[in-house]
């Protein structure tokens, strides 16, 4: 059975809710990668998960959409390693960023007005450039 997952110090999903996988790695490694099952995948099952609220799963479902299966199932795959555990502890690691990262829902963006001398600084800087600009021009003999 698959271990915990410790999103938080408080907030623990249950290792029974995750499903781990072990597959065939490629790259380099020899005979060693042919006969051992190193690459993970660990499998959630966001439908199923009562310890977080819906609004933190609809945030992980829309910032992870590549990541999400259509069994509304978040799936991460670790293969960096020619270790089985140290892809299973990088699988559980970035599940749980993935998570926490969604927790507290974003700030609210505040539409702030540019203040008045800064819209002076702008004009006066494009009447610069239009004036040197302008002086590149052909010159008329009159």
């Amino acid at each position: 059975m698959p271990r915990d997952l410790a999103i938080t110090d408080t907030l623990i999903i249950p290792g029974w809710r995750l499903v781990v996988e072990t597959t065939r790695a490629g790259g380099p490694g020899g005979q060693h990668v042919n006969t051992t099952d190193t690459a993970v995948r660990l499998r959630l099952h966001l439908g199923s998960v009562s310890e977080l609220h819906h609004a933190v799963l609809a945030r992980v479902r829309k910032a992870y959409p590549s990541y999400i299966t259509t069994d509304d199932e978040l799936v991460l795959l670790s293969r960096a390693s020619r270790s089985q555990s140290m892809n299973l502890d990088s699988a559980y690691k970035r599940m749980a960023e993935m998570i926490r990262a969604h927790l507290r829902p974003p700030k609210k963006r505040r539409p702030t007005k540019p203040t008045r001398a800064s819209q002076r600084r702008r004009v006066d800087a494009k009447k610069r450039r239009s004036q040197t600009k302008s002086l590149r021009g052909k010159v008329h003999d009159d």
